[in-house]
């Protein structure tokens, strides 16, 4: 059996391999990485592994044998003693250069961007609450609900408006299990040619991605200017880390995707919140020279931003010469209205990165996102992707999503998933005006995405307050304020899209129900 122990540092030390190895050998022995009743190897194996011949490992084990932290039986082998017999240590000396100072110094603090990472999550852990919100895991407000309620009160099961799994169903579920099939035989016939396995991705699925925007997008594109990444998230720290500088000032909209907050102030950058309104995102004379946006629909709130103020950004970026990175992160999904055009599609200037992703569209295990951008640019977050990621991550993924688009499978799914979020949107929509919650929340209308948005009505105290009700009542939805930057009035999202239809209905009650019980018992 394998064996690891300090021999190379040993025989630094000490001019004789069989010495060498009875020190090595001892110090693992007393240090415990060499257990009580370890069986060691023969004297043939260590040899082989330590390029010994078998008198050293013999001399070795003779000296360990005869001072008592080795036993030999005939026919069974040589095994390290209980360590309660051992004695006499008390004056060992460890192995060590002379040179070396016996006193342990203090390790080197991490760099600024891990201390700001630290800090960060810190300070997440610092703010959560009871209150239900993102930050929780199902599983635990599912524990936690029902230690907190009696057995006769417990809900059967907890409603979550606040995520979902997304999972390929049906016909989708088999044209991906054939392109997966397909990717197999591509990948292992080309194993050995690492000039296919790029850093910037899988060139098919490249390729596939500027077809698929610029007949659906309007983004004309070539493969040199994609990167794939995983997931849309990596996408927008590598950004952080090659745009911003220290003190930099980054203007994010608020409210905004929490992730993207930490990966800009983890980089040293400074935010500069930005109002929106219905419209989205109020344009300015800003000074900065990075501005990250999601013009295609606003997260959280789902406002659609308007030509002439897409227009007005774009101006400002070239009078600037700043960048604009365009989150488009759930694009796809539209049932109603015609497409609005990137910001990616009007630039002229090439200012504009655009960031998509798979995991919404297809199904959440799948993490590949991707960034279309200036050449000079996708050379530099290729060059940064690959410190992370010398070799490209998912390549059968990635293949086989080549081939999904390429035969027309994936357009054909997000068909599919566009008819059936719509019919959820409507049960949804339906369900909160006859259960009147109109009169708790005004609803931001869109004609696309998989969450709707609303702010609260009345006192922020009920809103607490609300939401531990509905936690007892067994639904959840998350609290918005997450999003924001600087704190604004209460808003949550209710995610319907990964729920059956029936389930839409009764959380809707449920919520409903919760709010009637909070104001009777008041």
């Amino acid at each position: 059996m394998d064996i690891t122990i300090a021999y190379q540092r040993a025989i630094q030390k000490y001019q004789h391999k069989y010495v060498a190895l009875y020190h090595a050998l001892r110090e693992g022995i007393l240090n415990g990485s060499l257990a009580s009743g370890t069986r060691l190897p023969s004297t043939r194996d260590l040899a082989t592994m330590y390029g010994l011949s078998r008198g050293s490992v013999s001399e070795a084990y003779d000296m360990l044998l005869a001072e008592g932290y080795i036993q030999s039986a005939v026919g069974k082998g040589t095994f390290v003693i209980e360590q309660s017999l051992l004695s006499n240590t008390d004056n060992d000396i460890p192995i060590q250069a002379d040179h070396i100072s016996n006193t342990t110094a203090p390790l080197p603090p991490l760099s600024l961007w891990g201390q700001r990472i630290v800090q960060i999550e810190q300070e997440i852990i610092e703010t959560r609450t009871y209150t239900p919100d993102s930050t929780y895991d199902e599983h635990h407000l599912v524990k936690s609900l029902h230690q907190q309620m009696n057995s006769t009160d417990a809900p059967p099961d907890i409603i979550s408006f606040q995520s979902g799994e997304i999972i390929l169903e049906g016909s989708s579920q088999i044209s991906w299990k054939s392109a997966l099939s397909a990717a197999g035989k591509d990948v292992q016939k080309s194993a050995l040619d690492t000039n296919k396995a790029t850093v910037q991705g899988d060139l098919w699925l490249r390729e596939a991605i500027c077809h698929h925007v610029g007949r659906t997008r309007g983004i004309t594109a070539t493969p040199e200017q994609v990167v794939l990444c995983s997931g849309s998230m990596e996408v927008i720290a590598l950004l952080c880390q090659l745009l911003i500088n220290e003190q930099d000032t980054v203007i994010l909209e608020n409210p905004c995707y929490s992730g993207i907050r930490r990966a800009i102030t983890a980089c040293g950058g400074k935010i500069e919140p930005a109002p929106l309104d219905q419209h989205g995102i109020i344009p300015e004379d800003w000074h900065a020279q990075l501005l990250v946006v999601t013009p295609g629909r606003q997260f959280p709130t789902g406002s659609i931003l308007p030509l002439a103020r897409r227009q007005h950004i774009l101006q400002w970026a070239r009078s600037r010469g700043a960048w604009i990175i365009e989150d488009d992160y759930d694009s796809e999904f539209r049932w109603s209205g015609r497409p609005i055009e990137p910001l990616k599609a009007l630039d002229d200037t090439n200012c504009v990165i655009y960031v998509g992703s798979f995991s919404r569209s297809m199904f959440s295990s799948l993490r590949l996102g991707y960034a279309i951008l200036p050449t000079v640019l996708a050379q530099a977050l290729t060059a940064a992707k690959r410190i992370y990621d010398p070799l490209p991550p998912a390549r059968l993924e990635q293949r086989a999503l080549a081939r999904f688009m390429i035969r027309g499978d994936y357009v054909r799914h997000l068909r599919r998933m566009n008819r059936l979020y719509r019919s959820r949107y409507d049960v949804f929509q339906q369900a909160i005006h006859e259960y009147n919650l109109d009169e708790l929340f005004h609803w931001q209308q869109t004609d696309c995405g998989l969450h709707a948005y609303a702010t609260w009505k009345h006192q922020p105290a009920m809103y607490n307050q609300w939401m531990q009700s509905a936690y007892r009542h067994g639904v959840v939805w998350r609290d918005a304020a997450t999003y924001q930057i600087v704190p604004t009035v209460p808003s949550a999202c209710f995610i319907f899209a990964y729920l059956p239809e029936s389930h839409i209905i009764e959380g809707v009650r449920r919520l409903r129900e919760s709010w009637d019980r909070m104001q009777y018992n008041d």
